[in-house]
């Protein structure tokens, strides 16, 4: 982050998740304090991050209810924090916003899956674009703004700016597995377990674009978490099957890391418990 003092408030005041450890350089958010689910680093000399470039488009909180959603709604709002943009998408409903350096954050609670809307075909979800009905989700919470995000609130998805979203979509669902479960215009949307998204992929301000420098805030690792050790291995396993140039490695945790085709850093982990 360019200005970590004004990135923690802004994720603690207005976001409102839990600090869990601050410091010179580094601060951590997240309900659990063994297991982070935000990390900021402090940049030295940060330079502006170009719209056009590969990295980050959101980050997507998910949120246990519609309640628990328009309590953070109306916590953002109280803050004096502008909202960007809200979306019903069939499958769940959003509202959208930026943090101090321009990255993009989603806050969003999701509809019971017997209500997604299924394609022709029957594989995947529809999802969609619509206005979302404010007025009718505010209704949800009786209880006015609080200073924490709810309980059960976590990182449902991660949505990324590429260079070419077939060349991405190829590699998310030939080499790591995952599903595809949507598609539109220069977009694709890929999950495990039957869920509506895990991972995004869109190319609308990034076709043909490079990754942001070092120097400028952004993205710096998506971690996942696996039910166990030999999930991981297949993991392995299938990479090295389906994308023999792409070069893997464990960390000192045992975790697998490699970078996707734009340079995005990711991490396969155990679950331990």
């Amino acid at each position: 982050m360019s200005d970590l003092p004004r990135s923690t408030d802004f994720y603690e005041r207005v976001l409102g998740l839990p600090l869990i450890t601050g410091e010179a350089d580094r601060a951590a958010f997240g309900a659990d304090p063994e297991r982070p689910a935000l990390v900021l680093t402090e940049i030295e000399e940060a330079t502006p991050l170009s719209p056009g470039s590969t990295g980050l488009f959101h980050v997507a909180w998910l949120h246990p209810s519609r309640a628990a959603l328009a309590a953070s709604v109306r916590r953002i709002v109280g803050q004096r924090w502008p909202m960007e943009g809200a979306s019903d998408h069939g499958v769940s409903e959003a509202l959208y916003l930026s943090d101090p350096d321009g990255l993009g954050i989603e806050i969003y609670a999701d509809r019971p899956r017997a209500q997604w809307e299924r394609p022709a075909g029957g594989h995947g979800v529809k999802m969609v674009s619509l206005p979302l009905h404010l007025e009718d989700l505010l209704a949800e919470d009786q209880g006015g703004p609080v200073p924490l995000i709810a309980a059960g609130t976590g990182i449902g998805h991660v949505h990324l700016k590429v260079a070419d979203v077939a060349r991405a979509n190829a590699f998310y669902h030939d080499a790591l597995g995952f599903e595809q479960q949507a598609q539109i215009p220069s977009a694709a949307f890929l999950a495990a377990g039957g869920y509506h998204h895990h991972i995004g992929l869109n190319s609308w301000q990034s076709q043909g674009g490079q990754p942001a420098p070092n120097t400028a805030p952004g993205l710096r690792r998506v971690e996942f978490e696996l039910s166990d050790a030999g999930s991981v291995n297949a993991v392995e396993g299938a990479i090295a099957d389906a994308q023999p140039g792409t070069r893997a490695a464990r960390d000192e945790d045992g975790r697998l890391v490699l970078r996707d085709p734009d340079g995005h850093s990711l991490a396969f982990g155990a679950n331990l418990d």
